[in-house]
């Protein structure tokens, strides 16, 4: 379980060194950090050799709502976004392209889009 979290680490910090943001990084707190503020919560949980729950990268979040909670009950920190940190939007669909990408490296896998 632990390759798994760790190559997904490396997944999204790929993903965001792609979008241009070098700096996003792993600290002692779970997730992806750009300085004091998470770009990226992970949450896995694995049973049977099955693995549920992922990852969640923030795209294009209205960061305003983060500002009535405890991000993921860590005190002091932060929380921020693709988009805030390229100061441009950036949707869903662009950060998934490049993720998609990223993780077939990292997980040296092929992904098909499933025709339907």
């Amino acid at each position: 379980m632990r390759w798994y979290v760790a190559t997904l680490e490396k997944t999204v910090i790929e993903t965001c060194r792609k979008m241009g943001i070098p700096q996003a990084t792993t600290t002692s707190d779970t997730g992806i950090w750009v300085g004091d503020n998470k770009i990226c919560a992970i949450g896995v949980h694995g049973s049977r050799y099955v693995t549920t729950h992922g990852i969640g990268l923030n795209c294009c979040t209205d960061l305003r709502w983060f500002e009535h909670i405890v991000p993921c009950g860590i005190e002091g920190k932060g929380v921020t976004s693709l988009s805030n940190e390229l100061q441009r939007n950036v949707c869903v669909e662009e950060a998934a392209t490049v993720f998609v990408r990223c993780f077939e490296e990292h997980f040296k896998c092929q992904i098909q889009e499933k025709v339907q």
